[in-house]
């Protein structure tokens, strides 16, 4: 797992690390792995111009050492503080003696204008707000450049702690984060201005417990998914229910099934006006016209895709003492109290949309907090939510690290990939994984099957259907679990 630490944590553990350094240390060692990642991204660093955008904090010494070191190596570098009067002594000190120079923030739009480089050392994890009006004046000329950017630990002008840009921002090219992740490289919106993150070990340690964000990788994933033994039979793997779609909406008890059928459990039982439909697409699928509480036994149930106005079904559903999975329609007609009360664990996976109609609140509000907004839907819900966006995020309702996933393309924003997504998480239901973990592995292996059907990489690719999505389902399993490509 990747893990995010708070701005609280991250100080309490520099401040424990530094009382056992000499003095000076700790930010020698984030300067050398900024100026290496600078050097990487320049290619040349001799001849290069670069442009150091200086703070009164840590953030801009560190700057200013990584500069000097360049500037040894033959770069002509400058700095710009935005504090004048305020610059750490020692860092300006040794880019003086390194060749480095210091400029007035007058001259920064033509410097900036020039430069291969510029470095953002202008607020560190502390920064609150936007940024104040000389930043952003700088952060403007810099938006009009052609020179590569650097931020260092995150883009100033965002909120470490949660993601959000109240105001604004530097955008980056590349983050150069020191000892851990912290929120907001990891949460959409402020994640989008880091650009590519490296993570520089400065010999770091937080307390593991005190984890606000976990992102799982390949090896945390395959952990998770189930196998068959030589014992297993198909009611042994897990029975999902799917209990979705209507005469108007067929199609989305369709994509549901294809997610649910690749999804490891041993057998999808169907129950719906979508009957037809399904079993011309998957013979296989049991259907059933009696209701959810007589279709059969299941090991978990998903309702709402495509369920138009069937309150009953979703109630009937969420009455059952199974997990269950509500999405789309289901979680417009869930009585809340009714989710409340249960027993048995829920999962709930609405977008940004339909997590504003739940909180009431504008969608916008979500988009932009979407951590606040995930936490407090779990909170109030009682019940694991993962809010599905252009970073998924799955938070369960006792509190802990909220996952972030870390897969997906924006070619995923299509009708029904919602819809598959689902069924997929329904089945790891069924098949015992718990509800944090089968909402993170579901949006894992949906988004990185939505990479391989769009045939790129996370920005690139070519647009693809859901029906695209869920069949590359099998190919994303493979491939977390070692598989060939």
């Amino acid at each position: 797992m990747r893990t995010a630490y708070s701005v609280e944590t991250v100080r309490a553990a520099e401040r424990a690390l530094m009382a056992r350094l000499p003095e000076g240390a700790l930010m020698q060692r984030a300067a050398a792995g900024l100026a290496a990642a600078c050097a990487e991204l320049l290619g040349r660093v001799y001849g290069s111009r670069v442009v150091l955008l200086v703070g009164s904090g840590d953030n801009g010494g560190d700057a200013l050492y990584a500069g000097a070191r360049l500037a040894r190596r033959g770069a002509g570098v400058t700095a710009v503080p935005t504090a004048p009067g305020r610059v750490h002594a020692g860092g300006l000190d040794a880019l003086r003696r390194a060749g480095g120079t210091l400029a007035a923030a007058d001259a920064a739009e033509g410097l900036i204008a020039r430069a291969d480089l510029v470095v953002d050392g202008i607020v560190g994890i502390g920064g609150k707000g936007g940024l104040r009006p000389d930043a952003e004046r700088l952060a403007a000329a810099v938006a009009r450049s052609r020179a590569a950017v650097v931020a260092v630990d995150l883009p100033s002008g965002v909120d470490a702690d949660t993601g959000e840009v109240r105001g604004a921002a530097l955008r980056a090219d590349l983050t150069v984060t020191f000892g851990t992740y912290k929120p907001a490289l990891l949460v959409d919106p402020a994640r989008e201005l880091a650009g590519v993150v490296r993570l520089v070990d400065i010999g770091l340690e937080p307390p593991p417990a005190d984890a606000r964000l976990e992102s799982p990788q390949h090896a945390d994933v395959a952990r998770l998914l189930p196998a068959p033994g030589a014992e297993s039979d198909k009611y042994r793997r897990g029975v999902v229910g799917i209990a979705a779609g209507s005469a108007r909406y067929p199609g989305a008890a369709v994509l549901a099934v294809s997610g649910a059928l690749r999804g490891g459990a041993g057998a999808v039982r169907y129950v719906g006006p979508a009957g037809d439909a399904v079993l011309a697409r998957f013979p296989e699928t049991l259907v059933s016209d009696a209701g959810p509480a007589r279709a059969g036994r299941v090991q978990a149930w998903v309702t709402g895709p495509g369920a138009g106005d069937d309150a009953a079904n979703v109630a009937e559903v969420l009455a059952a003492d199974v997990p269950v999975l509500l999405d789309a329609d289901g979680l417009r007609l869930a009585d809340r109290d009714a989710v409340r009360r249960r027993d048995a664990p829920t999962l709930m996976t609405p977008h940004a949309g339909e997590a504003a109609a739940l909180l009431g609140v504008r969608r916008e509000e979500v988009e932009a907090s979407r951590l606040a907004a995930v936490r407090e839907l779990a909170a109030v819900y009682r019940a694991t939510v993962l809010l599905k966006g252009s970073t998924t995020l799955v938070a369960g309702p006792g509190g802990g690290p909220v996952r972030v996933n870390p897969t997906g393309t924006p070619w995923l924003a299509t009708a029904g990939s919602g819809d598959v997504l689902s069924g997929l998480a329904g089945s790891l239901l069924a098949a015992g994984l718990d509800a944090l973990d089968a909402g993170s592995a579901a949006a894992y292996l949906h988004g990185l099957a939505g990479r391989f059907a769009a045939g790129g990489t996370a920005g690139s690719g070519a647009p693809v259907g859901a029906h695209d999505v869920a069949s590359h389902i099998p190919r994303a399993w493979r491939d977390v679990r070692g598989g060939t490509r």
